[in-house]
């Protein structure tokens, strides 16, 4: 019998204990011995719940018990996870987590305990919930030199753009609709600024760079910004409106970003609509890969998560993940990044048209009926630092601008 540790009993923990008790017969053919939860790590007591006999509240029980082999992070947030994980991993426990702040923060520092300790820190989890990639990237993919990783990362706010895109809604009521669906948390800052994806992202980019990408690097923006308006000129041009994290080479320099763009219906993600995420990968030999599936949600995340205690329990003294370094990866310069943008400006595109296209170049119009007093231009491409200097002559007209994903 394998002996686990779940730390932390909200929606995810539950969800762990729930999978095992429904798959534990499958789960256990496939590693050839049982899966037993011995504690359930919180600060709450759980009456109600048959759980509660195996209820503890204090950390040390876990790290002072021999028989426990696996540890699973379920807290969220960087502390007490941090100190708890790598606690576990020197004290020769494996550590399975779905902790995104946890691995884009201390993600190779934990790598290399478990490595020098023989034993494994997992986190499928952490990236795409319920759909595998890091296992993928860290085993099926390892003969290929990764150049791009594009992905819809965030449920939340796929679902919000989908929303606004099909049904003409404003921000603040698809907001409003996906808070009362439990889809976004009543303060939802991580997730429609952007930082959830990034962090994502971030790992990814550590993982296929071999070295730390903090994502506090990463140029981030969220989709707070994104109007009615917006998407009326998004289906004029026949294209829609994503929310992408991607990590793309150029020229040998590994360049990230998180910000809404604009999409045409033959880039692969233009069809991910609703709750799904789904990551695209260009791989040097492979060519173009896409995982899709259910990015978050407790079972289908839980799932990610069991799946990394099977691996872990199959290896318990094997280290199988690939490893980055601490050292820190300096990314490619945002302004070296070349795309083409979408602009709206306010006036009247007759007696604006010259001087636009002296300044962004041979320029392509787009009008929305019923949208007087503005108008739509799709520039060539070009850098983003070219775009910047720019658009600086046009700051009091221009509206918003998008950028495009070709």
């Amino acid at each position: 019998m394998i002996n686990i540790a779940v730390m932390g009993y909200g929606t995810v923990g539950s969800g762990v204990v729930e999978v095992i008790d429904t798959n534990g017969e499958r789960i256990a053919q496939r590693i050839g011995d049982a899966l037993n939860v011995k504690y359930v790590l919180d600060i709450r007591d759980f009456p109600e719940d048959p759980i509660q006999e195996k209820v503890i509240h204090d950390f040390e029980t876990i790290i002072s018990d021999d028989e426990i082999q696996i540890v699973v992070e379920v807290m969220g947030g960087i502390e007490p996870a941090y100190t708890f994980v790598k606690r576990s991993l020197l004290a020769g426990k494996c550590v399975v987590t779905s902790n995104k702040a946890l691995v884009a923060k201390h993600g190779a520092e934990l790598l290399s305990i478990a490595k020098e300790k023989n034993i494994n820190f997992l986190f499928e989890a952490s990236v795409g919930g319920g759909i595998p990639i890091i296992r993928p990237l860290n085993s099926s993919l390892t003969a290929d030199e990764i150049e791009e990783i594009t992905g819809i990362l965030n449920g939340t706010t796929n679902y919000m753009l989908t929303k606004m895109f099909y049904e003409g809604a404003d921000y603040a009521s698809v907001l409003k609709e996906a808070q009362d669906n439990g889809y976004a948390e009543r303060n939802p800052e991580a997730d429609v600024e952007g930082y959830d994806a990034c962090r994502k992202i971030a790992i990814l980019s550590s993982l296929i760079s071999g070295q730390q990408v903090d994502f506090e690097d990463i140029y981030c923006e969220g989709i707070t910004q994104i109007t009615v308006e917006d998407m009326r000129y998004a289906k004029a041009m026949g294209t829609t409106i994503k929310l992408l994290a991607s990590s793309k080479t150029h020229a040998g320099r590994l360049g990230a970003m998180v910000a809404p763009c604009m999409l045409y219906p033959d880039h692969p993600l233009y069809n991910v609509n609703g709750v799904f995420n789904a990551i695209f990968v260009h791989g040097n030999v492979l060519g173009d890969a896409m995982f899709y599936g259910s990015g978050a949600g407790k079972l289908p995340t839980a799932s990610a998560v069991v799946s990394d205690v099977v691996e872990a329990a199959k290896n318990l003294n094997r280290n199988v993940m690939t490893m980055w370094k601490e050292e820190k990866l300096r990314l490619e310069d945002k302004s070296s990044m070349k795309r083409r943008f979408f602009i709206r400006m306010k006036g009247n595109v007759e007696e604006k048209i010259e001087d636009i296209r002296y300044s962004f170049g041979d320029v392509e119009i787009v009008k929305v009926d019923g949208l007087d007093g503005e108008f739509g231009f799709v520039t060539p491409i070009m850098m983003e630092g070219d775009y910047d200097t720019r658009a600086k002559s046009y700051e009091d007209q221009i509206l918003h601008m998008i950028r495009i994903e070709d």
